[in-house]
């Protein structure tokens, strides 16, 4: 006796199992009458829809008829793939990389001015404070480096028992011109604006000028920096962010002759320094002065958010909508070291040649292990003088040619043997039994 075929033995139990499963869905008049019968009362029996009533709709997507293509990956289409991508990529990345070099980028860190600078006289910057990134081979910059001096602040009536403020004046050489935009950032290292509890140490709302108390400033995210705990008034801006707004100045930076004495100053300006949309988070405020007090660290301070009285007096209440700088610093950086925008020209290009930048040197970094710079910069259609982008496109380039390389390899030594219809089930010859 012939036995059947694999194939047709799972059809017949199937057979089987459907004609199982519609006798259990038929009526049983029998039923009716049995005392272990929930449902002897004719009115309680719920009677099933037929079988056909419960399949899905006859459409393509229920019935899953949905058209498909499913590649079948062969040696022949996935190297071609491999080796285009690599090379696609390589090339992206070196038009990346490429136009990251054609950005002109000077730094100068300045964290030691007040100690190392020497008062109303010149000297040299220590290299290792100094970066030149400009595509030109003009020397001029090594053989005049930069330099700097300080020059110390009249403390404000009544201050003058307070630290001694500086001036820091730095020296510099531009040795090629920079076309426009030139930007001019701040720079900040070891300062960590992505720590969980300082990110979150702001309230939206009372920067958008909707009343807040100062208890309620007090239980939300500002806290402990939400309610002054002499006064019991609120603080406005509230959180650590606000408290610790970058507060060295910068002016624009003047061109010198041959005697260093000033001929031009190449006008910066510190507006449009902002992401577009980060204005609609401020609105001016409609506290009074005498209702809320600047943050711990503004009070008693000079220079750009100080209030040397502790207190806000009427019609000097900070108003964070039109001070730009304080919206670029609200915005978190996701590193430790970071820069920040402070002005920028967009309609001249910056001359080669000696300049001076005054920068009024209020922002403490010692405590923290910390170091401040200035940044003159220019900028691509890929944005500053980042080589990441390009050198992550470079790498992904060289690893879908390893894999290429790989995969040939093992083709030629050891090939994989292409799939066949004939070898599917219901093309083989079947056994008997």
């Amino acid at each position: 006796m012939c036995g059947l075929a694999p194939a047709s033995l799972d059809v017949l139990l199937l057979m089987v199992e459907l004609r199982r499963s519609k006798k259990s869905d038929e009526y049983n008049p029998k039923l009716e009458g049995d005392p272990d019968n929930e449902a002897i009362d004719t009115g309680k029996i719920e009677t099933k829809k037929p079988y056909a009533q419960q399949r899905p709709a006859n459409t393509a997507l229920r019935q899953q008829r949905l058209k498909a293509w499913h590649p079948i990956l062969t040696h022949s289409t996935v190297l071609p793939l491999l080796f285009g991508l690599g090379v696609f990529f390589a090339v992206l990345g070196a038009v990346m990389y490429w136009s990251a070099l054609q950005v002109n980028e000077l730094t100068i860190q300045y964290s030691t001015c007040r100690d190392e600078a020497p008062q109303n006289n010149l000297a040299p910057i220590p290299s290792k404070y100094v970066s030149y990134r400009f595509h030109s081979s003009n020397k001029s910059m090594y053989e005049n480096p930069p330099q700097w001096s300080k020059t110390p602040v009249p403390p404000g009536p009544g201050r003058e028992d307070n630290p001694a403020r500086f001036n820091c004046t730095l020296y510099f050489t531009i040795p090629a011109q920079m076309d426009s935009s030139v930007f001019l950032y701040y720079k900040l290292t070891n300062f960590y604006q992505n720590h969980r509890r300082y990110m979150k140490s702001i309230d939206s709302e009372q920067l958008l000028s909707k009343p807040r108390t100062a208890d309620q400033l007090q239980d939300a995210e500002c806290k402990p920096l939400g309610k002054d705990p002499v006064s019991g008034l609120s603080v406005y801006p509230c959180g650590l962010i606000a408290n610790s707004v970058f507060n060295d100045t910068f002016q624009s930076p003047v061109l010198l002759d041959q005697n260093n004495q000033p001929q031009s100053t190449y006008e910066m300006s510190e507006n449009n320094i902002i992401w577009s949309g980060e204005a609609k988070r401020y609105r001016t405020p409609t506290y009074s002065a005498n209702d809320v007090v600047p943050p711990p660290f503004w009070q008693g301070a000079e220079g750009p958010f100080g209030y040397p009285s502790g207190r806000y007096e009427e019609g000097k209440l900070f108003d964070p909508s039109k001070n730009e700088h304080f919206q670029v610093w609200m915005r978190t950086a996701a590193f430790p070291t970071f820069r920040k925008l402070y002005m920028r020209n967009d309609t001249a290009p910056m001359q080669a040649g000696r300049y001076s930048l005054l920068v009024g040197d209020n922002y403490p970094v010692d405590m923290y292990g910390g170091t401040k710079s200035i940044v003159i910069s220019t900028a691509s259609w890929i944005g500053g003088r980042s080589f990441m982008i390009g050198l992550s496109h470079i790498a992904v380039a060289a690893l879908c040619f390893a894999l290429g390389i790989v995969l040939t390899a093992k083709q030629i030594i050891k090939p994989r043997r292409v799939g066949d219809t004939s070898f599917l089930s219901w093309n083989k010859p079947h056994k008997q039994h």
